[in-house]
């Protein structure tokens, strides 16, 4: 699977993953068509690890008592082709819950995308892999050897639904399509306008992967890999 930050919004992002915790704070980071539909482009301090747990959303929680089926009633959010491996993570993993985690990954792309734009490589850290990572921090080197800046706005996320799970071992991987409106501007150095218009959208189709030691004391998702959908 290839990671291309300026051809894809999901290039990618290491540290804490952050599907499951990022469902409550932000509104806070996220892609120029990432620099080209690319994919995806200051600096805030790292947040410490106590602090990161209560930006919300990408944690597992303890699932009520099951009162039916689970994954038929996360309706809209599994594709048919998706059900199964849902299926085996839940079985694999009782706190696993389909609506938490969507809405997580959700604030996970938002976050991802703004920070690659602002070209937080700290930012990025905590969200990403280190493979997602590398990609991101090749892609936000050129644009600033250009002298290029990316002024871009996540409009809307119309969908986001889970497309394939699995569960290999210890480790499980989550799969979601993303269907989003993005405004992208390129920016010269002098703030000159360069490419992209704010007031045009561009519709983006993308398949990120969060991953996660589902036997690990750690609670977050990290971004694994990014691609555009079909």
């Amino acid at each position: 699977m290839e990671h291309h930050p300026e051809q894809r919004v999901f290039a990618s992002v290491y540290v804490i993953v952050i599907l499951a915790m990022i469902a409550g704070f932000l509104a806070l980071r996220l892609y120029s068509v990432l620099g080209k539909r690319t994919g995806h482009e200051q600096e805030p301090a790292l947040r410490p690890a106590e602090e990161r747990a209560k930006v919300g959303g990408l944690q597992p929680r303890p699932m009520p008592e099951a009162t039916g089926d689970s994954v038929r009633l996360a309706e809209g959010l599994i594709t048919p082709a998706g059900e199964a491996g849902v299926r085996a993570l839940i079985s694999a993993d009782r706190s696993f819950d389909v609506p938490q985690f969507v809405e997580g990954a959700k604030s996970a792309y938002k976050m991802v995308l703004e920070a690659f734009w602002r070209g937080d490589r700290d930012e990025l850290a905590w969200l990403c892999d280190a493979d997602v990572l590398g990609s991101f921090e090749e892609a936000i080197a050129a644009r600033e050897a250009e002298g290029h800046v990316l002024d871009n706005r996540l409009v809307r996320i119309e969908k986001a639904q889970i497309v394939d799970a699995s569960v290999n071992g210890r480790i499980a991987e989550v799969s979601l399509r993303f269907e989003a409106d993005i405004a992208a501007v390129t920016r010269d150095k002098d703030g000159n306008v360069i490419a992209g218009s704010l007031t045009d959208a561009v519709g983006t189709n993308d398949i990120w992967t969060f991953t996660r030691d589902i036997r690990s004391a750690d609670p977050n998702w990290k971004l694994s890999e990014t691609d555009e959908a079909a």
